[in-house]
């Protein structure tokens, strides 16, 4: 009877413990709120919107994503959706490497050449763009595209892709985000299933990561999580990356929009 006593003290201790740092933390990310670093990648990436770059030396105002040529204002939360030009589904960042190659006349390797930021020397044209995107929506409502019978498909694709189990430990996306309370050593593990939680945590991506000292957009985060499960590296712009997008921006639809946010 004493052991199970003990036992039960220790693992109240733990829970508290939990907790208390999971506290600790949300703290600590309320006080960095106001002056989040991300606002430096959101001034670049207006800079390079507007600056005229590539072979045809154009700048993105003309660049459609969703809304109307160089209308920016309220579309990430419209995003993923369909693209009639392109008959297909595409994310934020799917959308601008179009436009980088059909306005400035980038080639695809140009347009994905750095997609992912490494300090100084390997700077992220595409995240600071991203970045200035997403904050043009602030505040706003999330609505994906989920009308048309390709932004339907998308999303059907997106949620097989997040139950589907493989790799070398047989995990899926759900392995960590369908159930609430769970976490992995100080990291609470949302539960991407539960429409309180979606928005919550879709709302704040792209996001600045104090870790690693770069903005990191969604398909980074993604691209993150199939690493983590050991699976094939997933291609930069992979449209199963953007049904999965489609999938949780589905989940969070409804939710206010508040990126770029803060991570650790």
């Amino acid at each position: 009877m004493k052991k199970i006593w003990l036992l039960a003290l220790a693992l109240l201790c733990a829970t508290a413990h939990a907790q208390s740092t999971s506290d600790e933390i949300a703290k600590y990310r309320e006080m960095l709120a106001d002056a989040n670093p991300a606002d430096l990648w959101e001034a670049r990436g207006e800079a390079l919107w507007k600056e005229k770059r590539g072979p045809k030396a154009a700048s993105l105002e003309r660049c459609d994503l969703g809304l109307g040529p160089g209308v920016v204002k309220g579309a990430y939360v419209r995003l993923p959706r369909y693209f009639a030009d392109v008959n297909k589904v595409q994310d934020v960042e799917q959308r601008l490497i179009t436009c980088m190659t059909t306005q400035q006349g980038f080639s695809l390797a140009q347009a994905t050449k750095q997609p992912f930021g490494a300090g100084e020397k390997k700077r992220s044209d595409m995240e600071a763009l991203v970045a200035y995107i997403a904050g043009e929506s602030r505040g706003m409502k999330i609505q994906p595209g989920v009308t048309h019978a390709k932004e339907i498909e998308s999303y059907e694709v997106g949620k097989k892709i997040f139950f589907f189990h493989g790799g070398p430990y047989d995990f899926s996306c759900a392995t960590c985000h369908s159930a609430s309370n769970k976490r992995i050593r100080l990291q609470d593990l949302p539960n991407l299933t539960e429409t309180a939680e979606a928005q919550k945590i879709y709302a704040a991506w792209p996001a600045y990561r104090v870790s690693q000292g770069e903005v990191r957009t969604m398909q980074h985060r993604l691209y993150d999580c199939f690493r983590q499960q050991r699976f094939p590296e997933p291609v930069y712009g992979s449209d199963a990356i953007t049904a999965l997008t489609m999938y949780l921006a589905k989940q969070a639809a409804g939710g206010d929009f508040n990126a770029p946010g803060m991570k650790r």
